[in-house]
């Protein structure tokens, strides 16, 4: 599926993941998180858990995972994944933006990207969880159009954190 027009740019491109990226998530995941927000390696194992359940086991027709290029480069990525256990929706998961790619729109697309694939096959609500440090990516939530549902706060990867459950209502009927 290619992105949304609205977001192309020379410069910046969504492609499938070639062998090794799924482990460049995972890298990049710790290590920008541990430099931007002191989290702890807690954090890294949770996105290598996700990651390696995507690559043992999901649907390619209502499952993807997308990589970000700027000038050629890996700058970016996103997953959307079915959600366990509520018929027809779907999570977005692992966004994630380089500091050198932030300003170029890189994530808007990406997740602009997730919501019309969860469109396009047919999931009728996307979901999301994520903390309220992560001030950016709320920003590129809110503008998608997904509303907050709930706050909670907790201890995780060594700092206390609010983490928040973010909903968007797609569609009626579930994917096929």
């Amino acid at each position: 599926m290619e992105p949304p027009a609205d977001h192309s740019s020379a410069r910046v491109r969504l492609r499938e993941p070639v062998p090794g990226e799924l482990g460049w998530i995972v890298s990049r995941h710790g290590a920008l998180y541990a430099a931007e927000y002191g989290w702890n390696q807690e954090f890294e194992g949770l996105v290598a858990g996700v990651v390696a359940r995507f690559a043992e086991d999901h649907d390619p027709y209502l499952e993807r995972v997308w990589i970000a290029e700027l000038d050629g480069e890996p700058a970016g990525s996103v997953m959307c994944v079915r959600e366990d256990g509520q018929a027809g929706a779907a999570r977005l998961r692992l966004l994630l933006v380089e500091p050198k790619a932030r300003g170029h729109g890189v994530g808007a697309l990406l997740v602009d990207t997730v919501v019309s694939f969860a469109r396009s096959v047919g999931y009728r609500e996307l979901v999301l969880w994520t903390n309220d440090v992560l001030e950016s990516a709320r920003s590129l939530y809110q503008r998608a159009g997904f509303t907050l549902v709930a706050e909670r706060p907790h201890r995780s990867y060594g700092v206390a954190l609010t983490g928040q459950d973010w909903r968007l209502p797609l569609q009626e009927h579930p994917p096929r």
